[in-house]
């Protein structure tokens, strides 16, 4: 994390670091990440991205350096209070990308944005719709998520080359974010941030959560029935519960 950045209050739950971001001091955040010329990345975290972030070996130090980590899951939410007592502020993915746009669309010197991931067709349209939503915004490259990897030197060298305020990176591309991690040193400085079907639902491809939905913590649901093994997730979202319980009951947190 930035150090001085006052828009952004970093605490912890289950010992991996989360940030409080006020929804009205998040463009200030982007833009004090920005300012300083530095590679940063955001990401959005569910109880199961909570959960690979305090064992996987690959994963965890990706979390533990990112600028800012954003709270997706309302369990989340509900673990900082009983353990913290201190309040902290969820984002639906779409809407808190869609916030990150419009924030970089108003800056002249940061509006410039590079997507990868997702389906030729579905990434096409999803480019469209994001110009004409945010016309000020210059989408300086583009490139689908199954790419081949003798394919892989060749973006990363656009990418550094298009130098973008914002990497958006989406499904398709091996490894999710891990590739953001693996490829670290081999990006351009700026914003970077993968949300999975992202571009899916720029083309209108697939709904987000309806608000209602998502603030009473029911997206789930629909999840379930998009892909019927996630049920599974029951036992791992248990055994986070379970955590939260004992670090509360042996003060660990």
């Amino acid at each position: 994390m930035v150090e001085n950045n006052t828009a952004i209050e970093r605490t912890s739950l289950l010992r991996v670091p989360l940030d409080i971001v006020a929804p009205e001091e998040l463009e200030e955040a982007a833009y004090s990440l920005l300012k300083d010329g530095q590679a940063h990345d955001i990401i959005l975290l569910s109880v199961w991205d909570l959960l690979r972030a305090k064992n996987h070996y690959e994963y965890r130090p990706y979390v533990q350096r990112a600028a800012m980590v954003i709270p997706i899951s309302k369990s989340l939410v509900k673990g900082v209070r009983f353990l913290k007592k201190k309040k902290i502020y969820r984002y639906m993915p779409f809407d808190f990308v869609v916030n990150l746009l419009s924030s970089l669309e108003k800056w002249e010197k940061y509006n410039t944005i590079y997507l990868l991931g997702g389906k030729m067709r579905n990434l096409k349209r999803a480019e469209k719709n994001i110009r004409q939503t945010f016309p000020q915004l210059r989408i300086v490259g583009r490139f689908i998520g199954n790419f081949k990897q003798q394919e892989e030197a060749t973006i990363l060298q656009a990418i550094r080359k298009a130098a973008p305020s914002l990497l958006l990176v989406g499904n398709g591309v091996k490894g999710g974010e891990r590739w953001i991690a693996r490829n670290d040193m081999q990006l351009n400085n700026g914003l970077r941030l993968w949300c999975s079907d992202l571009f899916d639902v720029f083309a209108e491809r697939k709904r987000h959560p309806s608000r209602k939905v998502f603030e009473g913590g029911f997206e789930w649901i629909g999840y379930c029935f998009q892909k019927p093994w996630r049920i599974l997730r029951i036992v791992p979202f248990i055994y986070y519960k379970l955590l939260v319980f004992l670090y509360r009951l042996f003060n660990l947190n």
